[in-house]
């Protein structure tokens, strides 16, 4: 092939990309304005005479209007529609149900399953509709959500090579093997590639991926990170024992048929044993309002607040087991569903001068009163280590008094909406999940699976027919679609996609490639190939993995003739590698993972810097094996 000559231009451009890695790697400034400060930069540079083909100042923030940006925008409005429904925590109760809060247990089952979903459909797309559900069980297990996304948003990416319509690279390369087949004589063309041709490879690439974390994970994962989102519940047990001499401890007791306690008053139970049974799970049906004059009714199961010791005493005296573990009432009183919360009665409430049993206060605003603290006192009929027990169900409220209760985040809502009490507890889930809408969430999430699935309708199209439905249909708020997108994402991947195109336009790209075949000619056809892989995976940290495959693949497959190889096999490498971009968070994935768990760049470098090396040696070993 002719050589390339080096212009100015590419100059200019190599010394953009290196100014990028600097503010990547440095994080002088935030991720995302140094993306914007190097658009800036290219677009201002473009003015200048000698540097005009550098960049279309009037395409210059087409990279707003992309195909992947739109993708991602319209991904994280369909998965904050399935969220709001409560699907995704319905998804996250049974994988912890699997995985219990164990992380070597989670973490796999996250990230397989996560690597499955993303072979069928783009990775960024199963990555952002599993974020949601990351998070919730990041809450409940207190697992530090680092901890979580890293091997998710790696896994996802791994999971684009089981099929060939994973990742958009393996979309295109048929297409490039139809192209290039034009123009090759008979006895070289090659043959294309089916639906499942590179799924051996794409498994063991995801098995690896899950390994590398369950051995490595220790090391090359962050410990915790400002973006963690592992819930308060350390923090409010901490709080309720330091301020009011409570323990929140949530405890699992059931109840046998023959026991003692059956057909006892419920309030007559939690005054006489100094604990505070806050639900009853009976004939499969769970209810944390019941009245208190009910009586208990066995088989069932209870969920009792109190002192470890008091509920042993309390279990031993009736016969009942204690369970290790919350089992039925895991999802009720999971800290994205319940907890803890502070609520004032207000100076002209009407709750002034009754009793909470008169108001029939579970039952009336879905809330278990523990205690209420007026003055420096503090009054329960659950036993603390500073307070005798006080019937508090009879005791008249008065204006200012602090009541402590435990309630579902959706009951407090609405109890935030009542003149009456003002609610102190600020940090829980503040929305109402609008469970009636699933049928909708649903028919349009199948919608756009079918259309990327069986249809030629770009991808993003396909997303935003989905969101756009459930805008419609009212599953979402179009501003609560505006509040479930990352900014920062979106424009940190829209402003690199002109520092990609600029790389390709130049020819910078393929003066690179070039040097770096002159490099290697002469060497083993193994070798030849490695050095494909490389080159390919290099180049999609800097521009967009299509456009690497559509410079690279050409090529390798004119090193691969020329050396004696297979020329599909090279191809394939191509489109394979282009995956293996983890040691900066230029791949949509890896931005979208990087502000939710507060990583920096100087995390990726190290935790993707060896999956990089991994997912070479396994893609090449693989290849070979299967080709």
């Amino acid at each position: 092939m002719d050589p390339i000559a080096f212009t100015l231009e590419m100059g200019v451009v190599c010394a953009m990309l290196a100014f990028t890695v600097f503010l990547f790697v440095s994080e002088i400034v935030r991720i995302d304005l140094a993306a914007i400060l190097v658009l800036v930069i290219l677009g201002i540079l473009s003015y200048a005479p000698p540097l005009h083909n550098l960049a279309d100042v009037n395409q210059l923030f087409d990279g707003f209007a992309s195909n992947a940006v739109i993708s991602i925008i319209a991904v994280m409005i369909v998965g904050a529609g399935l969220d709001k429904t409560g699907i995704m925590n319905k998804v996250a109760a049974t994988i912890m149900k699997r995985g219990g809060t164990s992380e070597a247990r989670i973490q796999p089952i996250i990230a397989g399953t996560v690597g499955v979903i993303s072979s069928f459909m783009q990775n960024v797309g199963a990555a952002a509709l599993f974020l949601p559900v990351v998070s919730r069980i990041s809450t409940r297990s207190g697992i530090p959500i680092s901890r979580l996304l890293m091997p998710m948003g790696f896994c996802a990416i791994l999971g684009g090579t089981m099929t060939m319509v994973g990742s958009s690279p393996l979309i295109l390369l048929n297409d490039l093997l139809a192209t290039a087949n034009s123009n090759l004589p008979p006895e070289q063309q090659m043959d294309l590639f089916g639906l499942f041709s590179v799924t051996p490879i794409g498994v063991v690439l995801v098995l690896s991926g899950i390994a590398y974390f369950r051995l490595l994970g220790r090391w090359v994962l962050p410990r915790a990170s400002e973006g963690d989102s592992t819930g308060t519940g350390q923090g409010t047990q901490d709080y309720l024992k330091r301020v009011y001499g409570l323990k929140a401890d949530v405890f699992e007791v059931i109840v046998p048929e023959k026991s003692a306690l059956v057909g006892q008053i419920l309030a007559d139970i939690n005054h006489n044993e100094h604990l505070y049974i806050i639900s009853t799970f009976y004939r499969g049906k769970t209810s944390m309002v019941q009245v208190l004059t009910a009586e208990i009714a066995a088989p069932c199961r209870l969920a009792i607040i109190g002192r470890k010791s008091v509920v042993k005493e309390f279990g031993a005296k009736y016969g009942l087991t204690i369970l290790p573990q919350l089992d039925v009432f895991a999802e009720e009183f999971a800290p994205t569903n319940a907890g803890i919360a502070e609520v004032v009665i207000a100076p002209d409430s009407k709750a002034i001068g009754k009793c909470p049993r008169e108001l029939l206060f579970r039952k009336t605003y879905g809330m278990s009163l523990l205690a209420i603290h007026r003055g420096e006192d503090t009054m329960s009929h659950v036993e603390t280590e500073t307070h005798t027990p006080t019937q508090i169900g009879l005791v008249e409220f008065q204006a200012g008094d602090m009541l402590v209760a435990h309630t579902r985040w959706d009951s407090l809502m609405r109890v935030k909406r009542d003149r009456d009490f003002v609610v102190v507890t600020t940090d829980f889930p503040q929305e109402e999940l609008r469970p009636q809408k699933v049928g909708w969430a649903l028919l349009f999430f199948a919608i756009s699976l079918s259309m990327i699935l069986f249809t030629d309708v770009r991808l993003s199209l396909c997303l935003l027919t989905g969101a756009v439905g459930m805008l419609l249909t009212r599953v979402l708020s179009i501003d609560e679609a505006y509040d479930a997108v990352g900014w920062n994402t979106v424009f940190l991947l829209a402003c690199l996609i002109p520092l990609g195109q600029a790389v390709q336009n130049t020819g910078t790209a393929e003066w690179i490639a070039q040097k770096i075949l002159v490099l290697l000619n002469g060497w083993p056809l193994w070798s030849l190939q490695a050095g494909i892989a490389i080159l390919a995976t290099a180049f999609s940290l800097v521009m967009s993995n299509v456009g690497a495959t559509v410079l690279l693949v050409p090529l390798a497959i004119s090193i691969a003739i020329a050396a004696g190889g297979n020329p599909a096999v090279f191809a394939l490498t191509v489109a394979i590698s282009t995956s293996n971009s983890f040691i900066i968070p230029t791949h949509q994935v890896n931005a979208l993972i990087m502000g939710p768990a507060g990583y920096k760049v100087v995390d990726f470098v190290k935790s993707g810097g060896i999956m990089t090396i991994v997912f070479l040696v396994v893609s090449l070993t693989m290849l070979n094996v299967v080709f």
